[in-house]
């Protein structure tokens, strides 16, 4: 018990320690922007700068280079349409929104938007919100699912426990849009659906599986298990969409559910909770 406690505590040493560099990193980016243009003179659009949040889309744990072809949204999205972008990544894989919206990780934002050297115009362009993916389909999806008797995958899914969850989902989200109106007034926050995966175990060697021991738990088939996720998944759009609706929210949702069914990427899932090259989100 006291080895578990050890690793765990300089796991979450390494993780602090991590982004503290990330947050060094971006700060020196712009710090050499702005010198760069005090010495030239202010002659194109500066970098775009923008905070991610969230869970492993934004901060995939194993490969994260252009050149090797596997590369998270963030790595993506500073690499497209040629213009800068300065995405400052707090976020963390692995991360549920009760994580995401804890309180030391909430002062960590909070500290972040505080802070006008991270950012060229005062604060950012844009938050990203990669987030609800661990709470409604991490491993505990056990606790969402009814024992398989004999219904359909249809009414897999046991809807007062699973509304619950959701709702704590959707409040993490509005603390969110909370210290966003206090610390970063006007700025949009973008978040993403995620699209309808396959239990089957597939998953890497740092982490998963995530659904398919819940369904066999529940005795539940992968062609049955993907029934229910789906069902879950369309549940959280649905709650995204309902913010989104909201204009004074600035909340805004990057909807890609059924991309994959798509034939020209149906195939590129990497594991059970991961596609492609992530443009699915």
């Amino acid at each position: 018990m006291t080895d578990d406690l050890t690793i765990f505590a300089k796991a979450q040493r390494q993780i602090e320690q991590d982004i503290d560099d990330r947050i060094k990193e971006h700060q020196a980016k712009v710090a050499n922007f702005e010198k760069t243009a005090r010495v030239a003179g202010a002659t194109s659009q500066p970098p775009y700068t923008a905070v991610a949040v969230g869970d492993s889309w934004f901060d995939y744990p194993l490969f994260n280079d252009i050149a090797g072809g596997n590369m998270d949204v963030v790595a993506q999205l500073e690499q497209m349409h040629g213009h800068a972008k300065f995405i400052l990544r707090l976020a963390h894989h692995g991360d549920a929104t009760t994580d995401m919206m804890s309180a030391p990780k909430q002062q960590r934002l909070i500290k972040a938007l505080s802070d006008k050297s991270l950012w060229i115009n005062g604060k950012p362009n844009a938050i990203f919100c990669s987030a609800g993916g661990n709470d409604v389909a991490g491993n505990q999806f056990a606790n969402f699912l009814n024992f398989n008797e004999g219904q359909p995958p249809s009414e897999g899914l046991n809807l007062p426990k699973f509304r619950k969850i959701l709702g704590t989902v959707e409040a993490n989200y509005l603390t969110l849009l909370e210290l966003r109106d206090r610390y970063a007034p006007g700025v949009r926050v973008y978040a993403h659906t995620y699209d309808f995966p396959t239990p089957d175990g597939k998953h890497p060697l740092c982490a998963g599986p995530w659904l398919k021991p819940s369904l066999d738990s529940r005795h539940w088939s992968v062609a049955e298990g993907k029934v229910i996720i789906t069902d879950a998944l369309k549940r959280f759009r649905t709650m995204l969409k309902r913010l989104a609706n909201n204009s004074a929210n600035r909340f805004s949702v990057i909807d890609t559910q059924g991309m994959f069914t798509d034939p020209n990427y149906r195939n590129d899932w990497v594991n059970e909770l991961h596609g492609g090259l992530f443009l699915a989100s």
